[in-house]
């Protein structure tokens, strides 16, 4: 038995290991390589491991389960409340008009009422743990599209709630049949009574939430073990999940409702450090269970049936979700994100669906369908979403904004700015209140459209395209800032600039150290590191709050910036991981240390050294 349990250990771990940097380097991301890896271990390809798909999905689910409690630890009460317009207006117009859909098709087919009801809304959930997945390997939870996924995402995770309590009044039959797997302590009990028990268990983990929990986390505080808060914080998941298992509810919901509850406490990061990462490993468990779950035994039966329903609630959700983005303004490329990214059925189904045939209200070959029809829709949205990014919004998106008369450039300025967020639009301010004024481009088209109503005139396009820089005047320019938090976008501007518009000055921003090293080896040579200025400021502003003399430190911090720049251009020059790299980095620190004692203050002075290895060693050599 434990032979077994290490050998399938072994099998999941080594497909993770060996599927998913090959996805994220074809730049599927790591969603569908879970998903590839499960569906080449299951039982229907190479059979590592058998067709006892269903345990395994339980506890997988837990990643899923451990998600939640964490979002719901993001999301403050007072946060919600101010998100509560997007989430009822967007989210709830989905949920409703998707689940309508649905569910008069499904009447359309002959299926009774109650079938038609729990069908339809079950299809109209998304999955949470794909979507927000993928918005964070992308960075896009901060973008428009994103906060409208998010909005969305969370009105379903609370609808489902409401939809669990649901299920039971619909029951067409009492369980007369022989006893589900799935059996809770309330199947026996009348409809009306096990909604009014849903209802309770969602209460009880509200109250014990404010009033058992975090008095129970400050008394494992105060022993200061740390491995003690972590098996606290598992214990709070996994006791949850389990109450909300024995009544029939999600136990997705449970946590995130006890996530909710404890947002406000003092032990919210703590519980984020010590669960984030069983909720990853737990996660990419989840979406190899998911590609393993998926029956090719029944798709082939069934193959036509099953991949037009599919493609058919895709297109559906696909539909109904472009008309709200485009009902809430939102532009082209960020409703295409928004609308396919949401496009598929979520995990939750595979609760609903278990539920509903437990309470007889589907039959076992119908839900058995619908759960094949819901780990496929899964596994084919990362691959629309690969399709969206490469090859839909190059070509339909350029060509829409190439269509649109604002964005033709108007002016010719010496300086023009790429990527106008609060990096680029602070030095935009700042040189137009000097009276430079600049070109300014930006490639996300909602944040173009808000900054024109503020009254800045940015225009919407890809600078590392030749020919809109030509347009927006790199020929007569003196210099171009690139402002682009992306590192691998930097790389293609300087690529384009250096091939086209070698006059150009190029002043470009660095995410951090290492982005830093890439631009100077490709011989930039003015860098600007994102946080070592505002870094600085606030070591200066610590001193002077110690009682340091305000002209004394400043002049301390003007060598240690000078220092650190010269160091990082030597440094460069070394490859990072090489023990001359570590030698002379380690070098660096001591030396930035001893520029801030009095002793170095007046026996060394930057202006008189070159920055290499002999003149660090010599410097720092304690003086006999």
């Amino acid at each position: 038995m434990g032979g077994g349990f290490l050998f399938q250990a072994i099998i999941y771990l080594a497909a993770a290991v060996v599927c998913v940097p090959v996805a994220k380097r074809l730049g599927m991301g790591s969603v569908l390589g879970y998903l590839i890896a499960g569906i080449l271990i299951g039982p229907y390809l190479f059979g590592f491991i058998g067709e006892e798909g269903e345990d395994i999905m339980h506890f997988a689910e837990f990643g899923v389960v451990m998600m939640l409690f964490l979002i719901g630890l993001e999301l403050e009460p007072a946060k919600l409340w101010k998100m509560r317009v997007m989430v009822t207006g967007v989210g709830l117009s989905q949920v409703v008009i998707s689940s309508l859909i649905f569910f008069l098709i499904a009447l359309a087919f002959k299926l009774n009422w109650q079938t038609s009801l729990a069908i339809s809304l079950s299809l109209a959930l998304s999955s949470t743990a794909i979507v927000l997945q993928s918005l964070k390997e992308k960075n896009q939870l901060t973008t428009i599209s994103g906060q409208h996924s998010f909005a969305v995402l969370l009105l379903q995770d609370i609808a489902v709630i409401p939809i669990l309590a649901i299920l039971p009044l619909l029951a067409v039959a009492a369980t007369t049949g022989s006893a589900s797997e799935n059996h809770s302590i309330m199947s026996d009990l009348p409809g009306w009574l096990q909604t009014l028990s849903l209802i309770g268990a969602v209460a009880l983990v509200i109250v014990t939430g404010k009033y058992a929990i975090v008095p129970l986390l400050r008394i494992i505080a105060k022993t200061r073990l740390r491995e003690l808060f972590t098996a606290s914080a598992l214990l709070i998941v996994v006791g949850i999940a389990s109450l909300m298992g024995m009544v029939g509810l999600s136990p997705a919901l449970g946590t995130f409702l006890a996530g909710v509850i404890l947002a406000n406490s003092e032990f919210k990061h703590e519980l984020e450090t010590d669960l984030d990462p069983f909720k990853g490993l737990l996660l990419g468990l989840f979406f190899i269970a998911v590609g393993a779950s998926i029956n090719f035994g029944l798709i082939g039966d069934n193959a036509t049936l099953i991949l037009s329903i599919t493609v058919g609630i895709i297109i559906i959700k696909t539909l109904v979700l472009l008309a709200i983005g485009k009902f809430s303004k939102l532009s082209f490329d960020q409703n295409m994100m928004f609308a396919i990214g949401l496009s598929q059925v979520g995990e939750f189904a595979f609760v609903t669906f278990s539920f509903a045939r437990q309470l007889n209200i589907l039959e076992k070959t119908n839900s058995d369908m619908l759960m094949a029809i819901t780990a496929l829709s899964m596994t084919i949205t990362p691959i629309l979403i690969l399709v969206n990014e490469k090859f839909i919004l190059p070509r339909i998106g350029i060509k829409e904004q190439e269509e649109k008369p604002d964005d033709v450039i108007e002016e010719k300025n010496k300086v023009i700015i790429a990527g106008f967020s609060d990096f680029g639009s602070t030095i935009g301010r700042f040189l137009r209140a000097n009276g430079v004024n600049a070109t300014i481009l930006d490639h996300d088209s909602d944040r173009v459209d808000f900054l024109r109503k503020l009254g800045f005139k940015v225009y919407y396009g890809d600078a590392t395209r030749a020919d809109l820089l030509a347009s927006a005047g790199a020929e007569d320019a003196l210099i171009l800032i690139s402002a682009i938090d992306s590192p691998e976008i930097n790389m293609q501007l300087l690529e384009t600039v250096k091939k086209h518009f070698p006059h150009l000055v190029l002043m470009m921003r660095a995410e951090n150290r290492i982005a830093a090293y890439e631009l100077s080896e490709n011989e930039v040579g003015n860098i600007y590191r994102e946080y070592l200025d505002s870094s600085i400021r606030l070591s200066k502003d610590v001193l002077i709050k110690l009682g340091h003399r305000a002209h004394t430190v400043h002049r301390a911090a003007q060598s240690f910036f000078k220092y650190d720049e010269d160091a990082l251009k030597e440094l460069a020059k070394i490859k990072i991981q090489s023990k001359e790299y570590i030698s002379l980095a380690r070098l660096q620190i001591e030396m930035q240390e001893k520029l801030l004692s009095a002793e170095v203050g007046r026996n060394f002075s930057l202006n008189d050294h070159a920055w290499d290895s002999e003149t660090i060693k010599e410097a720092i050599t304690p003086k006999s």
